[in-house]
């Protein structure tokens, strides 16, 4: 028996880069609620920005945010994932040794950037939605570090092991998107972030279904009862799931008329 759904965004519900859900994913939602099955929302992408993206539906469904440092339910937080404050400041001075990347820091609050490229900026601010601040100095943020992340326009084939190579050893680096390096607190992935919720809901990880494209979903759809890669999905990551898809909502078109994954 399905009782949740478990689903990444970018590349995954939102395909092609799209930035605006497409409306017949509000009416899946519903429709998922009435047979008594939680929709869940993992991504990296910020809770504000996420629930402006679910805006019809956005009390009905439960957060996981910031590839999993973040989990959110019902408005109260569920678990949190916090990264050492001298750590994180490295990082972020690796990514100005790095050059040609933009950093973003995760707060609880917000996000904040010490980038001056307008195209970054106005990428995250006006097309992610996310409440992002820009400031001089990343080291000046006093508030807890929930996720670091590096972006690099021109791809993470030179950021990726850029960066693996100096932090690996003392947290998790994991490429999010094509343009996207990831540094989350070893304690943190949307993996245990769904086994904490599903906890909390009295839900058996064995219930659900869970749908993912990138790296930073692996340990999600592992977790989950039945995960599906999507036919997009990064080199690797179908190894890890139990199924293929080339879209999520004939998926759950076909739960929703039969119960059946």
């Amino acid at each position: 028996m399905v009782r949740y759904i478990a689903s990444d965004l970018d590349g995954t519900l939102l395909a092609d880069g799209a930035q605006r859900m497409d409306p017949k994913v509000f009416d899946l939602v519903v429709r998922l609620k009435e047979k008594g099955i939680r929709f869940i929302a993992a991504s990296g992408r910020q809770y504000h920005s996420m629930r402006l993206l679910f805006e019809p539906v956005k009390d009905m469904i439960s957060y996981i945010t910031e590839n999993g440092s973040l989990c959110i339910h019902e408005g109260e937080v569920v678990s949190r994932g916090l990264i050492q404050r001298d750590l994180g400041l490295e990082i972020i001075d690796a990514g100005r040794e790095y050059g040609d990347c933009h950093m973003l820091l995760s707060c609880e609050s917000r996000h904040y950037t010490d980038s001056k490229n307008g195209d970054f900026i106005h990428h995250m601010r006006d097309v992610l939605r996310n409440d992002i601040a820009v400031v001089e100095n990343l080291h000046q943020v006093e508030e807890p570090f929930l996720k670091l992340a590096a972006c690099d326009f021109a791809g993470t084939d030179r950021l990726d092991p850029f960066m693996k190579e100096r932090f690996s050893d003392r947290i998790r680096v994991v490429t999010a998107g094509r343009e996207w390096v990831d540094f989350l607190a070893p304690d943190a992935d949307k993996g245990k972030a769904l086994a904490t919720l599903l906890g909390r809901l009295g839900i058996a990880a064995e219930d659900g279904v869970a749908f993912g494209d990138q790296h930073n979903d692996i340990e999600m759809l592992r977790y989950a009862g039945i995960g599906y890669a999507m036919s997009t999905a990064a080199p690797g990551v179908a190894e890890y799931a139990d199924r293929v898809t080339g879209s999520v909502a004939e998926v759950l078109e076909k739960i929703i008329e039969t119960g059946e994954a």
